[in-house]
């Protein structure tokens, strides 16, 4: 599953990106995206969850350090799903490193395909 890293400097700007991407002519259309946000909306969400649009928000913190446990809880929830695509919006970039090789470890390695990094 085609996999991107979103970076920003806030949640809206990352979400912002991402239904931009979502909704760009020349990415092939897809029967689901799921989203993981990191960060809350500030109120006026782009994003809203829908049959093709599967949405988690996860509460700003390292998701490879201290959020690591709800990373991996809310990605093997997503996963379930089948989605075709998934975006994860990250809040800050120290650590995206950490990330990808963590979303590149088993058993993630066989189910996503990091693609280049997105940035709002």
């Amino acid at each position: 599953m085609p996999t991107v890293l979103v970076t920003g400097p806030s949640a809206a700007a990352r979400e912002a990106a991402i239904a931009h991407a979502i909704e760009d002519p020349s990415t092939p259309r897809s029967d689901g995206v799921a989203v993981i946000l990191e960060g809350l909306s500030d109120g006026n969400p782009v994003l809203q969850d829908s049959e093709k649009l599967l949405i988690s928000r996860i509460a700003p913190g390292c998701l490879c350090c201290a959020g690591n446990l709800v990373m991996r809880v809310t990605l093997n929830r997503l996963l379930r799903q089948r989605p075709a695509r998934l975006f994860i919006g990250v809040a800050a970039s120290a650590h995206l490193d950490q990330l990808r090789s963590w979303l590149s470890s088993a058993p993630y390695d066989q189910l996503l395909a990091l693609t280049p990094d997105l940035h709002s």
